[in-house]
């Protein structure tokens, strides 16, 4: 299992087009779209890949490295799994199969509040090698609760989730009644009778629920009841005091995910953070907000050295991977590529999907003669593609 690499999907557009082929269409419209008219999304990925690596064919070196080393933990890979919410929805046991996938590959999973595992089952699914991306609960009694959760389940990071002080406009879910369950209108009842292999597995297993927040609310939610859930039980709006508090209370590393802004990082830092995730939420949040590649190079240059930076948003494959660890990154995570994995492979798509981007990244270093992922910096083309500098 840990060397499965399908050879009919070799690419992460070849997963999406049969991830696309074997999911109804609110399911794959949900974990493919972003919000209002998808310019955000679209730009993440653009930008990206206006970076240029440049070869040095002469020049001597060893074997390639991918390992790199974040926390005090030594990772097999410069990437990881980001956090999604509703995984059960794109395939059945989904946290289940990419944690389980990370953890024998030996790279960060990340479990968002809104997924549909509990935090018990991935902690003890990656011995407690699994990170928790936290929504910021309203209530503090909530958020001690699941703190103490975490902290008897093994986990030693902690995800402070930043980018999601409302909740988003997303029209194609608006559009297909969106629900945990899904609401069975009679279009989407067609699209899951023309989606047989979804189907049967999803009825084999069953609804898929929020399994860490079933304690807190009661019954099925459609994408409006869940809307007044959040907003009823989650302040996304984090302050300053949110994030001290937090800091206090949380004796492991603490990640802030979702900055975009050298003014956030520098209070990341003088909050005594240990690292953060430079993100856009996939483009699902703010159509009209600027690529985390063009926001992370600004960023690398004013606080580089002074706490640990990450990114996601945009980044496909492992050619992107390799742009952006040129910057200076130290880490990145991949979302939609993983969920692409599971919704064309089932439970076989966590190990493809990583071996895929190891096999890519490796070929790109191969090409520039770069042994490690720390030596990428040598070979970008220009500093900031998106200034005249």
């Amino acid at each position: 299992m840990k060397d499965y690499f399908n050879t009919h999907s070799p690419d992460v557009e070849y997963l999406r087009r049969k991830a696309k082929f074997n999911l109804p269409k609110f399911a794959f419209e949900y974990v493919d779209g972003g919000c209002n008219i998808e310019m955000g999304l679209k730009r993440n990925t653009h930008d990206i890949r206006q970076i240029e690596l440049i070869p040095y064919y002469l020049r001597d070196y060893n074997s390639i490295s991918l390992k790199t080393t974040l926390f005090g933990e030594t990772y097999d890979a410069p990437f990881g799994i980001s956090p999604v919410g509703l995984q059960g929805l794109i395939w059945p046991n989904a946290p289940e199969i990419l944690a389980q996938a990370a953890f024998e590959q030996n790279v960060p999973f990340i479990l968002s509040t809104v997924s549909t595992s509990p935090i018990e089952k991935i902690a003890e699914i990656t011995e407690g090698k699994a990170w928790f991306q936290l929504y910021h609960p309203v209530d503090d009694k909530i958020t001690d609760d699941l703190l103490k959760r975490c902290e008897d389940a093994g986990i030693k990071t902690l995800v402070l989730l930043s980018d999601v002080p409302t909740f988003a406009y997303r029209p194609k879910e608006i559009r297909n009644g969106l629900a945990m369950p899904p609401k069975m209108t009679w279009q989407n009842i067609v699209e899951i009778l023309l989606s047989p292999k979804w189907a049967i597995a999803t009825l084999k297993k069953g609804q898929p629920q929020f399994e860490t927040l079933s304690k807190y609310m009661s019954g099925s939610m459609d994408m409006h009841h869940l809307a007044l859930f959040m907003d009823k039980t989650f302040n996304g709006r984090l302050s300053e005091d949110k994030v001290a508090r937090l800091r206090d209370k949380w004796k492991g590393n603490l990640v802030l995910k979702g900055l975009s802004t050298v003014e956030d990082s520098q209070k990341a830092i003088a909050l005594g953070l240990d690292g953060i995730i430079i993100s856009n939420h996939g483009g699902r949040q703010l159509d009209s907000g600027p690529s985390t590649i063009s926001k992370s190079i600004e960023i690398m240059d004013k606080c580089k050295g002074q706490i640990t930076i990450m990114m996601d948003s945009g980044i496909r494959d492992g050619a992107d991977i390799a742009r952006t660890l040129s910057t200076g990154i130290e880490f990145t995570f991949l979302g939609r590529s993983f969920m692409y994995g599971v919704g064309a492979l089932g439970i076989n798509g966590g190990h493809h999907t990583i071996n895929m981007l190891k096999k890519q990244l490796q070929q790109v270093m191969e090409q520039c003669c770069c042994e490690s992922v720390s030596n990428l910096t040598d070979h970008i083309a220009k500093r900031n593609p998106f200034t005249l500098d």
